[in-house]
């Protein structure tokens, strides 16, 4: 799960720039989304997250005067962002791009090596970047220490379940044609885990949340070139370097419309999206009760009598 976990251990991530180990090929990430943003981009599910993350931002009753726009692969959130008065936006970008005129700093860095002091922003924001990164949690912590306290984290990655169909359909072709399966489909972090992942890396108060998407295709070679029109191919390590036999590919097709299809014959594909927040700690935040100090039991609160069990 994006380098949370290696030789089935816990791999704890110390905000260090260098990532213990090497699950994405960063360089060829970005080489990917050049190649796509030279084309026509398919943006649909960075303007969706985009729209979301503004929305959520919005619920928030606080203002937030120096933001900090954290990997998204297009400008469209630091453009919504910086539309929003007295705010001050730092786009810090894989690749250069074109933004319309409004005042926005655009860097060109790594999520994985931020180059800003401690306390530099009350608010990161970042879209379907972070699921890609070698480190997650290093890079948990070093978004935290970039925050001032009370500062906000507010991100959209890719969840657990996004295109388990494409992963199954490849992971039974293959296996029927191989007798073997080879990495194909990024893993991606689950929603049960960030809680956990935002407290270890130092953020009170989180919160994650997913919201599952379902866009619809004539066939899963559509669905392919969506996702090289994304920029979202295969970039892990250990992928296989031998060309793609023609053969996996008509039977993963093959079985990704026996599986997955619809009664009109189009075949479905899952992007889960998600939302996660946190806070950078501060005095003032809310904090959990000490255990034995509550006024009145449980029972007492639900209404009901207590019984106590023999020992």
């Amino acid at each position: 799960m994006n380098g949370l976990y290696m030789n089935g251990k816990p791999k704890v991530g110390d905000g260090s720039p260098q990532a213990p180990i090497r699950i994405f090929e960063r360089g060829l990430q970005r080489r990917r989304l050049l190649r796509a943003l030279a084309k026509s981009p398919a943006d649909f599910l960075l303007t969706r997250a985009a729209e979301d993350l503004v929305e959520r931002l919005a619920t928030v009753n606080r203002s937030f005067a120096a933001c900090l726009d954290l990997g998204t692969p297009g400008p469209e959130l630091a453009q919504r962002l910086a539309a929003v008065p007295n705010i001050h936006v730092v786009r810090l970008a894989p690749l250069p791009q074109t933004i319309a005129p409004i005042p926005i700093l655009n860097l060109i860095g790594d999520e994985e090596a931020l180059p800003f002091a401690p306390g530099s922003f009350d608010l990161v924001v970042s879209a379907l970047a972070l699921h890609a990164v070698n480190d997650l949690p290093g890079a948990l912590v070093q978004i935290r220490q970039a925050l001032k306290p009370d500062g906000l984290l507010l991100a959209c990655l890719a969840g657990g379940r996004t295109l388990h169909e494409l992963r199954t359909a490849f992971a039974l072709a293959e296996t029927e044609i191989l007798g073997g399966i080879s990495p194909r489909i990024a893993p991606f972090v689950d929603v049960r885990d960030m809680g956990g992942l935002l407290q270890r890396a130092g953020f009170a108060l989180p919160v994650a949340d997913i919201e599952p998407l379902t866009v619809r295709y004539d066939t899963m070679f559509d669905l392919m070139a969506d996702l090289r029109a994304m920029g979202a191919t295969n970039t892990m390590s250990e992928r296989a370097r031998r060309p793609l036999r023609p053969a996996i590919l008509i039977r993963a097709a093959e079985v990704y419309a026996e599986r997955f299809s619809d009664p009109d014959g189009r075949v479905r594909a899952t992007f889960e999206l998600l939302f996660i927040s946190g806070w950078a700690p501060h005095e003032s935040q809310q904090k959990p009760l000490p255990p034995g100090s509550a006024k009145i039991s449980l029972a007492e609160a639900l209404g009901t009598t207590e019984t106590k069990l023999k020992p």
